[in-house]
């Protein structure tokens, strides 16, 4: 019993060989697999799809690598196997994408010409293809090779280059100009101290050339003959009945001789001429000069005090010419002095000479200064700032986003979805960190202030492409 099996299972063994080697050479064993894989072993991968599309060659129907265009068969009388589009790994896929490029498109959607090389090299395709590092060609749409000077960037591109945008706005464009400057006496403040008459100097102040006076101290006494011929008609007009008063009859006379006001009023409070007159200083200041001497005869006319008020001073600055033109009366100033460190004092533009220095090319400029310390001194050096510019808001943009070539200006525009246009601008005034311009762009328009560089030397490069590709692509 036991042998009788044995030999059973033997014999099935070797049909089942047999069977497998007729199918193999009969073409059967893909039947075959497909039979068992399909519902002896169960459904547990989907079927395969049909082949589609035309037969494109022919292949020998074991596998081995030998083709036919047309039908053939094996040398054992099996047919070649077809192969149709579908099943064959070709580039049947990128064509048809070509194709499709070149058909007409939907509507609303722009037709691709052709395909340039992404990293600006003069190289085109017709059909989309990658470079030598993988990359994919960029496409060029019907209308765009017309804008040439447009650049066009990919959103990964624009990250990796870092361009950032900003406003063109309304706004007061300024810049500091500095400058070197010295300190001078504001000379509406300079005082002369003469007799309008001849007369006598008596006991004169005990102040030197640089001692500072205040308003009303005594400077001199002194007798004039003319002077007291006239005093003594004012009490002679007091004593008849006259009014006193600085503008009337012999009180004005005095006035004219120089008298000073206050002795105008004793004089009518006491009816009498005192023998010697006080001078009084007209205002405060520093003496500048000393003339007067105890018991000297001065003329009228003679120079016998000058006192120079400091609580104000100014700043004579000299400015290029280039610079003279941007400055206006009322600007700001900031001055510096070197032996006084850490000061700082402020004043405004008080006038601006109309002349230019022959020599040097330089305007001269004037600032007032408030000096109530007295620590500014005539002749001293100073550092100048002043704010120059127009005071009405203009449309500016960032220095950065201006490109100078020396023969034209431009400021690249954004466009949106990476697209970026060159602009030539005229500029105006030029700021700390603005620039006006005057053509060229409107206020509100978005413009390029970082890598703006890399575009412009991406639109030269785009203009001598399309120069290049002109005659090699048409559309």
């Amino acid at each position: 019993m036991k042998t009788s099996k044995l030999l059973l299972l033997v014999s099935s063994l070797a049909i089942a060989g047999g069977g497998g080697y007729v199918a193999g050479t009969r073409g059967l064993a893909t039947n075959l697999n497909q039979l068992f894989s399909g519902h002896a072993l169960g459904e547990t991968m989907p079927p395969a799809a049909t082949p589609t599309g035309k037969v494109i060659y022919y292949r020998h129907p074991d596998g081995t690598p030998e083709y036919s265009a047309t039908p053939k068969q094996a040398s054992d009388g099996r047919a070649f196997v077809a192969i149709r589009q579908s099943e064959d790994v070709s580039f049947e896929a990128v064509k048809a994408v070509a194709e499709k490029a070149e058909s007409a498109p939907p509507s609303g959607v722009r037709k691709i010409l052709y395909y340039r090389n992404p990293m600006g090299l003069p190289d085109t395709s017709k059909v989309p293809k990658k470079d030598s590092m993988g990359m994919d060609y960029i496409p060029v749409y019907e209308g765009d090779e017309a804008d040439s000077g447009v650049v066009k960037v990919s959103l990964g591109k624009l990250q990796r280059t870092g361009v950032k945008t900003a406003t063109a706005e309304r706004a007061v464009v300024s810049r500091n100009v500095r400058v070197p400057g010295t300190i001078a006496f504001d000379e509406r403040r300079i005082r002369i101290v003469s007799m309008r008459a001849d007369a006598f100097i008596e006991d004169v102040a005990d102040v030197t050339t640089g001692d500072r006076v205040g308003k009303g101290d005594s400077l001199f006494q002194f007798y004039s003959k003319e002077i007291a011929k006239a005093g003594a008609e004012y009490t002679t007009e007091l004593r008849g009945g006259g009014k006193p008063g600085l503008d009337v009859g012999g009180a004005r006379q005095l006035r004219n001789l120089g008298v000073p006001e206050e002795a105008i009023r004793v004089i009518a409070k006491d009816r009498a001429v005192p023998r010697n007159i006080a001078y009084l200083s007209p205002s405060d200041g520093v003496v500048l000069e000393r003339s007067a001497t105890t018991g000297m005869m001065a003329e009228a006319g003679d120079v016998l005090f000058r006192i120079a008020d400091t609580s104000s001073i100014w700043v004579t600055a000299d400015v290029p010419e280039y610079d003279a033109a941007a400055i206006r009366k009322g600007a700001r100033a900031i001055v510096r002095v070197r032996n006084l460190p850490g000061k700082i004092f402020q004043g405004t533009v008080d006038l601006i000479y109309p002349e230019l220095q022959a020599q040097t090319r330089t305007a001269k400029v004037r600032i007032e200064l408030p000096n109530s310390e007295g620590l500014l001194l005539a002749n001293m050096y100073a550092e100048v700032e002043i704010a120059s510019g127009a005071p009405d808001p203009v449309v500016a943009v960032p220095n950065s986003a201006v490109i100078d070539t020396g023969d034209r200006q431009l400021v690249f525009v954004d466009k949106g979805e990476g697209r970026f246009e060159p602009r030539d601008v005229s500029l105006g005034m030029r700021g700390e960190d603005k620039t006006e311009i005057t053509k060229g762009i409107d206020a509100g328009e978005r413009i390029v202030v970082s890598a703006n560089f890399l575009l412009d030397a991406e639109s030269n490069l785009n203009a001598a492409l399309n120069a290049l590709t002109a005659d090699e692509v048409s559309p």
